[in-house]
């Protein structure tokens, strides 16, 4: 298994712009990696079985993002090939540090390389909004300006 840094995130500023009206809120943020992150552990498997090597504590599996990112990948580029998948856990859950959505990129970062999927960066960047609303910043891993919705 080979390990690859899943980096956090700070949002610089949170601006609350306006409330559509389903209720969610329309927000504007800076966004910017941080040193502190988590690592997730990559292994290919030649039986297209993509599998979690130990459950994630308090997450459960259809919604575990990392195996998710996976299998999105999978379907998209056809590949017969499958991951052993592992995470070391060093973001809190939650804590606004953008951990899981990391995660998920990294995922699809490195099996887009190991599977030799060839798909460009916005490719990824589409797959990764299936995801969630911040997992495409962490696949261009970039300060940058964001939109996002709330629902607070």
């Amino acid at each position: 298994m080979n390990w690859f840094p899943a980096p956090g995130k700070l949002n610089l500023f949170l601006r609350v712009l306006g409330r559509r009206a389903d209720g969610y809120h329309l927000l504007q943020t800076v966004f910017r990696l941080i040193d502190r992150g988590d690592r997730v552990g990559v292994a290919v498997r030649g039986d297209g079985e993509v599998r979690r090597q130990e459950p994630l504590p308090g997450v459960a599996r259809e919604e575990d993002l990392c195996v998710r990112a996976a299998r999105l990948l999978k379907r998209r580029c056809g590949t017969s090939l499958g991951a052993d998948l592992a995470l070391e856990k060093n973001l809190p859950i939650g804590g606004g540090l953008g951990g899981g959505s990391s995660d998920a990129a990294t995922t699809l970062i490195v099996l887009n390389r190991l599977w030799n999927a060839g798909l460009a960066r916005g490719e990824l960047q589409a797959l990764a909004l299936q995801l969630g609303a911040d997992v495409p910043f962490f696949v261009s891993a970039k300060t940058r300006l964001a939109k996002a919705l709330a629902n607070f």
